[in-house]
Parts: structure tokens; C-alpha cells; sequence
């Protein structure tokens, strides 16, 4: 049997971070006099880079060059705001140590800068345990694109079809189906019904201690969603 692999979205995934950084977000925007609304925000960005949103909402261009000292002010904020919070999602690391114990390749596929990465993996001494780690910095565009997917999969040496991914974000669950993988959904950020349009979503689940890798591996066959 050929190879499988695991591919975790980082924020909102593997760690619960995502009101965090809305925080960020809506004081970096209202120094600008820009208001938000927040869910709104959140369904149009979650996944994307940086340099993508600030060029939305903004209304010009930014390239990830142009946008770097923004970028710095607003992830200093939410390093500030979530640093007393730094956790994993429940279940996270049962689920991993299992997948490994049946060697599944591990990867993180993240819209995250490499600061925002080495801030959660290396702080929470995630980065061993992962194949792959594949950021804003190693790709030209961000979800709902599956580049970010694609490559983790490829540094797995493992097919796109024979790669789950988890995400917590409807453009994430895009990305993936772009990608040609199936998707868990965790509800950390948004509920089940968010995803109703997905027809790659194979389980929805509140935290990973609901998960089950035999149950996964035969949704992903069989093409059902287990929701808990």
C-alpha cells in the first residue's frame, strides 16, 4: 500500500489560536481607521498570506516584500496576544504519535510566516515529530490555492491523493480539494455547517480526540463524512 500522510494546517488547527489573531487583525486595521467585521474577515482571509489580505483591504497591491513591515507590526501583536495561551488542540499529539506508530507521514502546511512558525512549533517543541514544514515563505500564493498542499505532499514523497489534510477554514478545505485531498474539518473557529458545500470533507470533529485513524482512512475510501 502506497504511503499516506497526514498534513496539518497550523492556526486554528493544531493550535486554537484563530480569535487571536482576528484580535491582531481588527487593532492593526483600526490604528488605520479600517473597521471590520469580524466574521466576515474570517471567512474572506482565513488561509491566505498576509500580503494578500492587506492588498484587499487596502485597495493596492502589496507584494511580500512591499507588506514586510506591516506584516511585522501585525504578527508581533498576535505573538503578544497569544504567547500566555500557547497550547495544542486537545488530542493532537495522541493522534500523531498513532499515525506515526503506522507510518503515516506528518506534515504542517500554513499560510504563516517562518516567525509565526518557529514562535508556535519550536514553542510548543512540535518540529521533530513532522516529515515537512511548508509556510507563506515557500510558496507564491496562499490558500484557497493548493500550492501550500501540494508541496507538503511532495516533501512527503506522497501522492496528493493519498494525503488527508485538517483545517479549521472554509478556503483551507478549498485548497485541499484543489489539491485533489480529502479533509477533516476541526469546528475550533467555525461550526460543521460552515463546510455543507465540501464534498472532500470525510469528518468533522470539535477537537482530535474525536478522531479515529482506521475510521479516516475508511471514510477517505468510501467517500462518507463522520461528523461527531
Amino acid at each position: 500500500m502506497a504511503r499516506r500522510a497526514f498534513i496539518f494546517d497550523m492556526d486554528g488547527t493544531i493550535v486554537d489560536n484563530m480569535d487571536f489573531h482576528m484580535k491582531s487583525w481588527l487593532e492593526f486595521f483600526a490604528r488605520r481607521d479600517i473597521v471590520l467585521d469580524a466574521d466576515a474577515f474570517f471567512r474572506d482571509t482565513a488561509g491566505r498570506q498576509s500580503h494578500e489580505i492587506m492588498s484587499t483591504y487596502f485597495g493596492k497591491p502589496f507584494t511580500k516584500e512591499t507588506s514586510r513591515e506591516l506584516d511585522d507590526e501585525k504578527e508581533a501583536l498576535y505573538r503578544e496576544l497569544y504567547a500566555p495561551h500557547l497550547k495544542t488542540v486537545e488530542g493532537f499529539m495522541e493522534l500523531i504519535a498513532k499515525a506515526r506508530q503506522q507510518d503515516v507521514a506528518l506534515a504542517v502546511a500554513t499560510a504563516a510566516p517562518n516567525d509565526n512558525i518557529t514562535f508556535t512549533l519550536d514553542g510548543l517543541d512540535l518540529r521533530k515529530h513532522f516529515n515537512a514544514v511548508v509556510g507563506a515563505a515557500d510558496v507564491a500564493r496562499g490558500k484557497p490555492n493548493p500550492d501550500v498542499f501540494l508541496l507538503a505532499a511532495e516533501r512527503c514523497g506522497v501522492a496528493p491523493a493519498n494525503a488527508i489534510v485538517f483545517e479549521d477554514a472554509p478556503l483551507g478545505v478549498e485548497a485541499a480539494r484543489r489539491a485533489g485531498m480529502r479533509a477533516v474539518v476541526l469546528t475550533t473557529t467555525l461550526p460543521a455547517s460552515a463546510f455543507a458545500e465540501f464534498d472532500n470533507v470525510i469528518a468533522i470533529a470539535r477537537d482530535f480526540s474525536e478522531l479515529d485513524i482506521a475510521a479516516l482512512f475508511a471514510a477517505e475510501c468510501a467517500g462518507g463524512v463522520q461528523t461527531n
